[in-house]
């Protein structure tokens, strides 16, 4: 059993799978950016981790990602030298440790010897004491009171304590609190940040139903109509999920791509294009929805090894709604000016959206990688008006509430163009509170919608 004492003393460390594979993942994460969830899965199944040892390492990676850096600084008050002279395989388990101790049911001395064990094996004997010492120390107080002790006074500094209490960085802090528009709701967002999320599923158009999905074990949806969300097991064994008829996809995104095929178009609907497709979601679900309305998808990708990843994503597409998928950059395309009837631009960004699902994500991103970010999307965003035709319409997506990303890039391409016009996306959703930082735009949130943070504005070409 995963929560077992084991002791600290000198004999040989026991076996802990579960320990074992949560520390492998935090290792790929560190050494080899590896995604949460993308090396998780791949880590239990190697190592056949299942049933409540799986679930165990699950809570250990993620929840031990989400709150470094409360941990951090808890950490910090308990070492006799600065954090960034502990050898980083020791700080893993170190983190490992403390979430252990603060945030789930473990006993402490059941924490504490595990540590000291996984220490052993994993990077030798002479780390063992110092990992004992100060385990012991994090384990004199809870979570609160350490907060209490080592987070700045929110009278003073609300950005430094509201960064160490919901282990955010602080220029995330700040740069959600600004798309945010007000502080009453700021503590919720940041707490929403740190909560494992419910796996969505979608049922995609002429392939499956949400009451199939319903009818497997899972719950309807809140706003989207192929929506459901599955409390508890493995979404690859729900069989439409297998066949590749649904698939895992958050409804904010599904609303993205409803945004796209709900909006009117004038005169002819035949030619979707999905311009920065990678890695596949919306574009299946757009397939499947274009499928339906009698029209044809092509899904771009700049990437030949994400368009492949698009290619697997949307194979039961093929024959219904997909014309193709192509490898071609968005900002220099292969079509023609004035090809297509609906564009979406679901464009790269700062993520800062779905720290839910990818918590590593906080502590990778700077502030100078919007620098590089926001003029991608402009010019993908200005492309994607000259491919669509007059009457025709386009969706600007990002899974990011940053202003700079969201209202900056939308103003700055209108302001160059007399021929486009910002339309009302709200009433194609039917989602309350969902007012986004342009009039007629849309942001949600995941504490609010629980979904991701997906900002979506609809314009239309003259």
């Amino acid at each position: 059993m995963a929560g077992r004492p084991t002791g600290s003393g000198s004999r040989r460390p026991r076996t802990d799978p579960a320990r074992e594979a949560a520390y492998a993942v935090l290792t790929a994460v560190r050494e080899q950016d590896a995604y949460t969830n993308l090396a998780l899965p791949q880590t239990l199944r190697g190592r056949s981790v299942t049933g409540r040892d799986a679930a165990f390492a699950t809570e250990l990676v993620s929840g031990t990602i989400r709150r470094r850096g409360s941990y951090d600084a808890v950490l910090a008050a308990c070492l006799d030298r600065p954090l960034a002279k502990v050898q980083p395989a020791v700080l893993d388990v170190l983190r490992l440790g403390a979430h252990q101790l603060l945030a789930m049911r473990v006993p402490t001395h059941a924490a504490v010897g595990s540590s000291v064990d996984l220490v052993r094996r994993t990077v030798g004997q002479g780390p063992a004491g110092f990992v004992n010492a100060v385990l012991r120390k994090v384990s004199a107080h809870d979570l609160d009171h350490w907060l209490r002790r080592v987070a700045p006074d929110p009278t003073t500094d609300p950005v430094g304590w509201a960064s160490v209490a919901y282990s955010h960085p602080t220029w995330v802090v700040s740069a959600l609190a600004e798309a945010l528009g007000r502080d009453d709701e700021l503590d919720a967002l940041l707490a929403a940040d740190n909560d494992a999320p419910a796996v969505a599923l979608v049922a995609r158009p002429g392939q499956a139903t949400r009451d199939e999905l319903v009818a497997g074990g899972a719950e309807p949806g809140r706003w989207s109509p192929h929506a459901a969300t599955l409390t508890g097991g493995d979404p690859g064994a729900v069989p439409a999920v297998a066949e590749g008829r649904a698939g895992v996809q958050d409804e904010g995104s599904q609303l993205v791509a409803l945004a796209l095929s709900r909006s009117a178009v004038d005169g002819r609907d035949e030619r979707w294009l999905d311009a920065c497709a990678g890695p596949g979601g919306k574009a299946a679900l757009l397939a499947a929805l274009a499928g339906e309305a009698g029209a044809r998808l092509v899904a771009s990708e700049r990437q030949p090894h994400r368009a492949g990843l698009v290619a697997s994503a949307t194979a039961t597409s093929r024959g219904s709604g997909l014309l193709g998928v192509v490898a071609a950059d968005g900002t220099r395309p292969a079509w023609r000016d004035g090809a297509f009837d609906r564009v979406l631009v679901d464009a790269p960004c700062s993520g800062l959206g779905a720290l839910r699902r990818r918590p590593e994500a906080r502590w990778r991103k700077q502030p100078a990688d919007l620098d590089g970010l926001v003029p991608l999307q402009a010019a993908l965003l200005g492309r994607a008006l000259d491919a669509v035709r007059p009457g025709g319409v386009v969706v600007y997506a990002t899974c990011s509430p940053v202003l700079a990303e969201t209202a900056g890039v939308v103003r700055a391409v209108l302001d160059g163009r007399d021929d486009v016009a910002l339309e009302p996306v709200g009433p194609l959703l039917d989602v309350p509170d969902s007012d986004g930082p342009l009039p007629g735009t849309a942001q949600l949130w995941p504490h609010r919608h629980g979904t991701d943070a997906m900002f979506i504005a609809l314009m239309r070409r003259r």
